[in-house]
């Protein structure tokens, strides 16, 4: 599946549940289904907010793909990127305290592996549906 989008946070639940619809018929447990779901609409989040920096005429891209037991989805945005490594851990320096800066966590700690391109515009997230 391939979605394609303004950067415009109107369109994050769609894509969460498009990705959600092709998984349903598959017998994936409902707390997988969540976990996929929250970390799809962190990204796409990260990618209009932080990589599109809200600009409605750039594009998100979205591909998602089962291959054997694993779902794969990628997010690309049009922005200069960034160095995932510069992240900080929310737990830390009154990290707990600030109103964001969490996503990029919950991504690493409910998938099963996440890697980013070169640039830093491009996450690639996998998650294994059945144990």
């Amino acid at each position: 599946m391939f979605i394609d989008i303004p950067s415009d946070i109107i369109h994050i639940r769609k894509v969460s549940s498009d990705i959600l619809s092709s998984l349903s018929s598959r017998g994936v447990a409902e707390d997988k289904l969540f976990d996929i779901r929250l970390c799809a609409e962190e990204a796409v989040r990260n990618a209009i907010v932080h990589g599109n920096q809200g600009n409605k005429r750039l594009r998100v891209k979205v591909a998602c793909w089962v291959d054997g037991d694993k779902v794969f989805i990628e997010i690309e945005d049009e922005g200069e990127g960034y160095d995932p490594k510069s992240v900080p851990d929310p737990r830390g320096d009154n990290g707990i305290m600030k109103e964001s800066g969490r996503g990029m966590f919950l991504i690493r700690k409910l998938m099963d592996k996440v890697d980013f391109n070169e640039k830093g515009n491009k996450i690639r997230m996998e998650k294994k549906l059945w144990p």
